[in-house]
């Protein structure tokens, strides 16, 4: 159990590198400021969810459901990492504006249209499954935040691409395949 989450966590932290990293390389915003991709939301999600590696009552000990989380998890940042790559320099944090934007409509965004928030999310679940379900709370927490974020860019795009993005919107689901 002590090599899982030790794994999690240097795999949490390689992939929060490259993220930060890779920020800089994404098409200036219209604000014309760059940012690091870290808003205290996501700091306190990373913080709680170390925190949950620590032990106590909700603390996983089914080698079933470790070997499910890990599974999640590792789906869950290869989906975003692809989203990520896939949208190049298109990329910006949540609900930025980027001064010459482009509807990207190809590699995963076929299946869902934000799987960056999608891969996230089953990244931390899958990490909670494998570790500590106390961290289903940072997961709803951190939910809630990605839906808000999908809601004010889905606004931002459709007036940015009037005719080109209802008609993605109208088939493409927002962040589950055939669910949500």
């Amino acid at each position: 159990m002590h090599t899982l989450r030790t794994a999690l966590a240097i795999a949490w932290i390689v992939f929060w590198v490259y993220w930060l990293v890779s920020a800089f390389n994404a098409k200036e915003g219209r604000s014309a400021k760059r940012r690091l991709p870290l808003t205290g939301l996501s700091a306190l999600s990373v913080v709680l969810v170390l925190r949950a590696f620590r032990g106590g009552s909700l603390e996983v000990h089914s080698p079933v459901l470790e070997a499910i989380g890990t599974v999640v998890f590792a789906c869950g940042l290869a989906l975003a990492i692809w989203a990520r790559i896939h949208l190049g320099r298109n990329w910006g944090l949540p609900m930025s504006q980027k001064a010459e934007p482009e509807l990207v409509t190809s590699g995963p965004y076929r299946f869902v249209r934000h799987p960056i928030y999608s891969g996230l999310l089953a990244g931390l679940l899958g990490t909670v499954l494998a570790t500590n379900l106390i961290g289903l709370i940072v997961a709803a927490v951190l939910g809630a935040y990605f839906y808000y974020s999908a809601f004010v860019e889905e606004k931002n795009l459709t007036a940015t691409f009037p005719t080109a993005y209802p008609a993605y919107r109208a088939s493409t689901r927002m962040l589950i395949p055939f669910v949500l």
